[in-house]
Order: structure tokens, then sequence, then C-alpha cells
């Protein structure tokens, strides 16, 4: 062990940022992180122990107990369920023997459910050891099955296990409009940095992780604060459920990714950048450190690039399985090494981020946009669009429509031309920007999409008229609470109460006086939550419960009231010390 870690040290220069980094090498050789390696990696890091136990803890790829040789994970997004995900679930692990949640006796095997894989236009979903399967069906569980029997490395395993469309069905203003390599570098010199920068300003471009933050704003901010040094990030951690759009965007139009990073960092002054890759997407890891290479091979990283006077190189940091990540303040804690909390703000970190040090953090598609319009123009960009809303959107658009996958608009389309594209009939309602965002109805399907009306990160779930509102509120409840960092107490502890509230009047058990306080649990998480995780955790509930108040009615009982949890349950224990069963030992769970 001590010759692999201090391989694998080696590689990641002994610096303790990079310590999720290295627990990833150490689980992907021994399936578990040892208590030998910790006491290793402490004393050559120099860093506390605990902290190392509290990254494992953290995040949801990273054990202290060995898994299976064969870790498979099942992704549980509302859109794998709607494809009938729990009873693949249910027949995977009768073939394969082992339970949900637990490892096999002979420990070749662990199966367990993970939240959604960025792969709701193909599923159902999961992970072995990280790589992703795609489209299951019992004939591919059945041949899964059989490799894990015979031992086959997953390097044997036939390709069209982890095969892995684009599916893009709708190239608009970036995806059509392809770009020479360097062209953005080139641009933004021969018309000059600062006034590039004052042509993004005039593009109205804003962040296109849903927030919607003027990016020429941002990265000002950040180049007018007096620093050594200036870090540009890229956040490629999209975990929102149903979004899946960078995913495409990193595997057919990286370089020109990476050249909207470099043109950030001419404008900043930064010398180092980071694309922050969601774990999920273990599959183009390799492919864009070969792009990567390529481009420093290119001169277009390193130093002196184009012969500008630019130095500027991009690391690509993996993650491990943690939604919050996505918050671009946790995202930079996790970059350190450290587990995924987001920080206080202010200061933002544009004036405090990546060690304490200015830092631009944009998603994948932003990056993208300002490199187009170093090459095109503001005047072009903000020709599209709507006055508050300059440019295009592209879509990840998944659930029940005809044709799932990639769809790019100019902002100000309406919802109901983007459900005649994809293909989607018989419609009761749309998920807008995933669980955190918006579920409309059938009655709005004439509002646009535009930061002015319908603001979206991505995400795009289709839903027809089979299909239940409490199964997919529940499942977006699910997910906040299980994602939730456990931070602050609003969040902690009222997305579980959420949980458990919302369960208990769609189990058939809650009165009217329940939805009142369902309503108020909703207020207070939202009111009084660190980050926009608990923030926004409550919106499935507060948009249905909206638009659909007479299904929650429907849903009561004729009580005034009933406990939220089993009361009578909660006594087992003490009916075991007492060698009590009789009558008198027991509670009644509902008034008479």
């Amino acid at each position: 062990m001590k010759t692999f870690l201090e391989t694998v040290l080696a590689q990641a220069d002994y610096q303790p940022v990079r310590l999720l980094t290295i627990l990833r090498e150490v689980q992907a050789q021994y399936r578990h992180i040892p208590a030998e390696a910790i006491t290793l990696l402490a004393e050559a890091l120099h860093i506390p122990r605990t902290q190392i136990i509290s990254v494992v803890e953290f995040y949801s790829f990273l054990h202290l107990t060995p898994q299976g040789s064969y870790d498979i994970l099942i992704s549980d997004s509302i859109t794998d369920r709607m494809l009938d995900k729990e009873n693949l679930l249910s027949y995977l692990s009768s073939v394969l023997k082992v339970k949900v949640g637990e490892v096999r006796g002979d420990g070749l095997v662990s199966l367990n459910n993970t939240s959604c894989t960025g792969m709701c236009d193909q599923g159902p979903a999961g992970l072995v050891n990280g790589l992703a399967l795609t489209r299951l069906d019992r004939p591919k569980i059945d041949e899964i099955a059989a490799l894990i029997d015979q031992q086959k490395p997953l390097g044997e395993w036939p390709a069209h296990l982890f095969e892995v469309s684009d599916n893009i069905h709708k190239a608009g203003l970036l995806l059509n409009l392809p770009t020479d390599k360097g062209a953005a570098i080139k641009a933004a010199y021969n018309r000059g940095i600062a006034a590039t920068l004052d042509e993004i300003d005039r593009s109205g471009l804003r962040g296109r992780g849903g927030a919607g933050f003027k990016t020429a704003m941002k990265w000002r901010f950040c180049a007018d604060e007096k620093s050594d040094v200036h870090y540009v990030v890229c956040n490629a951690d999209e975990g929102e459920p149903g979004t899946f759009k960078d995913r495409v965007l990193l595997n057919s139009y990286a370089d020109q990714v990476f050249e909207g990073m470099t043109l950030a960092a001419a404008i900043i002054g930064a010398k180092q950048g980071f694309l922050y890759l969601r774990g999920e997407y273990q599959h183009l890891y390799s492919k864009l450190q070969a792009i990567l290479q390529q481009r420093r091979s290119e001169g277009l990283l390193g130093n002196n690039i184009l012969e500008l006077g630019l130095d500027f190189d991009i690391e690509i940091c993996l993650g491990a399985g943690a939604y919050i990540c996505g918050e671009e303040s946790a995202l930079i804690e996790s970059l350190e090494g450290k587990p995924g909390i987001p920080r206080n703000r202010p200061p933002y970190p544009v004036t405090s981020g990546y060690l304490n040090k200015p830092t631009v953090v944009n998603n994948v598609e932003t990056f993208l946009a300002a490199g187009k319009i170093a090459v095109h123009g503001g005047a072009w960009f903000s020709g599209f669009g709507t006055e508050k809303s300059a440019g295009s959107k592209i879509l990840s658009i998944c659930g029940d429509c005809a044709e799932p996958g990639i769809y790019e608009y100019p902002f100000g389309i309406s919802i109901r031309q983007i459900l005649h594209d994809c293909g989607a009939e018989d419609v009761l309602g749309v998920q807008i920007g995933g669980p955190s965002g918006t579920f409309i109805s059938n009655r709005e399907f004439d509002r646009q999409l535009a930061f002015e009306d319908l603001a979206t990160g991505g995400s795009f779930i289709v839903f027809n008229n089979s299909r239940n509102i409490f199964e997919i509120t529940q499942n977006f409840i699910h997910f906040f609470a299980h994602e939730s960092c456990g931070f602050c107490t609003p969040c902690r502890v009222g997305t579980s109460l959420l949980k458990k509230q919302l369960d208990k009047i769609v189990d058939g058990h809650g009165s009217a006086g329940d939805v009142v306080e369902l309503e108020s649990l909703c207020q207070l998480v939202k009111n009084n939550s660190h980050c926009g995780l608990g923030q926004t955790a409550a919106n499935p509930i507060l948009s249905t419960l909206q638009r659909y108040p007479d299904l929650y009615e429907r849903q009561l009982k004729d009580i005034s009231y009933e406990p939220g949890f089993d009361l009578d349950g909660a006594l087992e224990v003490a009916r075991r010390m007492a060698h009590r069963d009789d009558a008198a030992a027991h509670l009644s769970q509902v008034e008479d």
C-alpha cells in the first residue's frame, strides 16, 4: 500500500488541495479508503486524519468500508423511474444475488441507488465503478450479471454497454457555429483585452447556470481585485436532475469551452484554471485530458500562448458524488480538498475564491458563449433572444417526449413550441430548471423561456397525463433531503421534515392541518437556509401546491390530527426491554 500511495502522492505533487483526486485513486484501488491509507496520507500531506475522514464521509463515491469489486449504482432520477427503473433494480438485485444497499457476501459486487447520473435522455442509467451505463433493460442486465460472474475486467466489457449518445436534435446560435482553434484568443488580442470585455458586456451575456448574473460584470469585478494570483474555474458539476447538456458540450465542444476559459484568463489575469467535472462523467476524463494536451502542443495552453505573452493552463478535478458542489463556493471548497460545504457570502469568489484569491466561476455553457462572442462580437449575440435575456439557451429535454436530447433556442421561445419540437403529447406539466426550479401546468405553455419569466440552468422534464404529481414531488423532495450537506439546521432538519410531512400526506394520513404545517415548513426552509440548495428545496411542493390544491385536498383524511411518525413503532425497544406486548403497551396511531 505504501508504494501505491507514494506513486499517487507524487502524481499529486503532495498537495493537500488534491486530496479528493488522491482519495478517488485509493477508492478505485482498494474499493474503499482503508484506515492505514488515511494514516499514511495524513502524515504525507501534513493534515489531520479527521480532515481526511470528513472528506471521505462527505462524498457519496468514497467509502470507509469495502464496496464490491464491481460497484454498481443505479440512477434514481424521476426520469429513470418513469422508465421502469424500480423493476429493473429489483431484477438486477435478484440476478446478482445482492440486496440494494449491500455488498454480496463474496465481496464481488455491491448494488445501490444514486442520484441522477446525467443520462436522463438515455435511461434507465447507472454506473459501474464510476463508468456510465445507459439504456438498461433486462437483456443488458443479464449480460452484465454474466460478465460479473466471469469476473471479466471492465476493459473487456462490450462497448455498447457504455455507449453514450449526444442526442443533439436542435442546434442554434452556439452549436451551429464552428470556431477555429485559437480564434477567440486571437480576436481578443486583436481587438484589445479591455475592448473585448466591453464587447462581452454589450452582448448581454448572463451566466447560464440559472442565476443569470452578468458575465462581464463578474469578470470585471475579479479583474479589478488587487492580487498576485487570479483563478478561472469552469463549473461542470451539473447535478440538477434532468440536466445533461454540459456532458454533451464537453464531449463535442470541449475545445471551445477551454477557449472561453483561456479568454477569461486573459481578461482577469489568471495563469491557472480548473475544470471541475462531476464524478458521474468519469467516462469523459481521459478524453478531456487528451484535448488539453493537444492544446498545449498547439500553443493554445501553457506559456506564451500563441506568442501573445499569455500564460495559462487548465487542470481537471473530478468530483465524487455531491450535488451541493454545483454551488460555486462549495465547489471551491471541494477544489481545495475539503468537504463541499458552501461558504458564507460575502466575500464572493470574485474577491476571495480558490485559496482566498480572486476567482471567476462560470459554467460550461457560459464559457462556450463567451468565446463565440469574442469572435463574432456583442451585437451578433444580443441580436438573438429578448431584451433582458440575450442569446440562446441550450436545454436538456427528457421525460415524456418522443425525442429526448439537446435543443438550443433563442431566449423568448414559448414552452408550447419546445414541446411541439421534442414530440411531447398529452402533457400534464413541465419541470423547468430541475427540482430546484418551477413546475408549470398545461395551462401555462404560452409562457416564455427567459430570465424574466422562466429561467433555467438547462433541465426541462416533460410529464404526460399518466404521471402522478405526488410521485414526482416525492422524488424531488427525497432527493433534496438526501443531498443536503447538513451544514445548516434549516436545510438539514427542514428537508428531512419536508420529506416526512409530504410522505404522510401522500400515504393518506394527512389532515388539513398537515398541509398548513407543510406550507409553513416550506417557507422556513426557503427563507432560512444557508445556500441555494435549501432555499430551493421546497420549490417542488410550493409549485405543485399552488397549481394543484385540489389534488392535495383530495389526499387528506377527515381527521384533525395524526402524528407524522410511527408512535407505536417507536416504543418497540421499550416493549422488548420490559418483556411486554399486551394491549396497554401499545399506542393508538390515530384518533378514534
